[in-house]
């Protein structure tokens, strides 16, 4: 843990009691995972932002950009957790209360061990109805467009797209994990878009280091 943090944010680490961590893009830039924009290469450089992370786009072209989403979750699996990833699951041994909110889909978080994580943006290890609230299963292996059993409809990433909603649920325990920590770390992001952007602000407003 020491070895990732200078001594002034190791000696306050040491004294909470619980801890709040909000984590970006910039997280899982170390593990080699490339961004949305920079995926869109090769066979994918006539697509835009809108058509892979839009509603409107995928039910235009459903087996091309669900094949897009099978491809970044193959270079998603094809790479491991970082330093800073694993250090951050390690303070879970040391603080009786850890909560980490990540913007990234990755589940790399997981993977290095971290037990509490809400996911703002949703997983891609996980897929969902497009059409209805028909469950969620997990990710097929074949890069072939699968179909909801309910409905016919195509399934599609557990993602949180353009235009839609964050959970509500996660919002709110985010929000409350954001009150009640004593320590507040941001890690990754630009803290520039809300309402993750808001956390740090709400953990301040309480009085948290």
């Amino acid at each position: 843990m020491t070895e990732l943090f200078d001594q002034g944010v190791v000696a306050t680490l040491r004294a909470a009691r619980s801890l709040t961590i909000l984590t970006g893009a910039g997280m899982s830039a170390e593990s080699g995972i490339p961004t949305f924009r920079d995926s869109l290469t090769g066979l994918w450089n006539t697509f835009d932002l809108e058509q892979v992370a839009s509603l409107a786009g995928y039910l235009q072209q459903p087996q091309a950009v669900w094949e897009w989403y099978h491809t970044h979750r193959q270079q998603i699996l094809a790479v491991q957790p970082n330093a800073g990833h694993r250090a951050l699951a390690q303070l879970e041994q040391h603080i009786p209360k850890v909560t980490l909110i990540t913007q990234n889909i990755d589940a790399l978080h997981q993977r290095a061990g971290s037990t509490t994580v809400l996911e703002l943006h949703g997983t891609i290890d996980t897929v969902r109805c497009s059409a209805g609230d028909h469950g969620i299963s997990a990710w097929p292996a074949s890069p072939s467009l699968p179909l909801c059993l309910v409905c016919g409809a195509p399934l599609r990433p557990d993602v949180v797209w353009f235009g839609e909603r964050l959970d509500l649920a996660k919002l709110q325990a985010a929000e409350f994990a954001s009150q009640e920590c004593d320590v507040f770390l941001a890690i990754g992001t630009s803290g520039l878009v809300a309402p993750a952007a808001n956390f740090p602000m709400t953990a301040r407003a309480h009085r948290a280091a």
